[in-house]
């Protein structure tokens, strides 16, 4: 599920608890992990905004919400050039501000994208003896015609581990800077 990556054992709980997806014999699914050295309730800050991915999400270039956010919201995401798409249409299916789940659903746009729906977890950890942040990004989707499950999941995880080490980079200028944004705040 990983890639030939090893788990750590609590990692391998996580994914275990939030993180399983059925594939059908044409689809594809992963799990990824990120350890981040910021505290928990400031990477979910950040996690949780499904109206504002851009602030750490670097393939995306804008964002608009068709309505109040909560279960259900659709956003409309223009994606950076130099992506083989330039929008995509996705659903907010799961927010839980108390254990720190976020589960979205591709619903449309011009990618190849078919039947994608991911879930995020953020986890309290310590690193180094500070407060950090283990989030784990698994999904799944339906392999396009022309490609095969390997390409399939090794493109989908490049972006992935992309939107990942962004996440880090911007939460962990937040941790240095203290610029923590209460989580109950749209």
């Amino acid at each position: 599920m990983n890639g030939g990556d090893a788990y750590s054992a609590a990692e391998v709980q996580y994914i275990r608890r939030h993180h399983q997806h059925e594939p059908t014999e044409n689809q594809c699914t992963s799990a990824l992990v990120k350890h981040i050295k910021a505290p928990a309730h400031l990477v979910w800050s950040l996690v949780r905004r499904f109206d504002q991915p851009q602030r750490y999400k670097p393939f995306v270039s804008r964002c608009v919400m068709n309505g109040e956010l909560g279960i259900g919201s659709v956003r409309e995401v223009n994606v950076k050039s130099g992506l083989p798409a330039t929008t995509s249409t996705e659903r907010l299916e799961l927010l839980d501000d108390e254990e720190h789940i976020l589960g979205v659903k591709i619903v449309g746009g011009d990618h190849r994208l078919k039947n994608y729906s991911s879930i995020m977890t953020v986890h309290p950890e310590i690193i180094d003896g500070r407060p950090g942040t283990l989030v784990i990004e698994s999904f799944i989707l339906d392999v396009p015609d022309g490609n095969t499950k390997d390409e399939t999941c090794y493109f989908v995880k490049a972006l992935i581990r992309c939107n990942l080490k962004s996440l880090a980079d911007v939460s962990e200028r937040m941790a240095v800077q203290d610029l923590v944004e209460p989580i109950n705040q749209f």
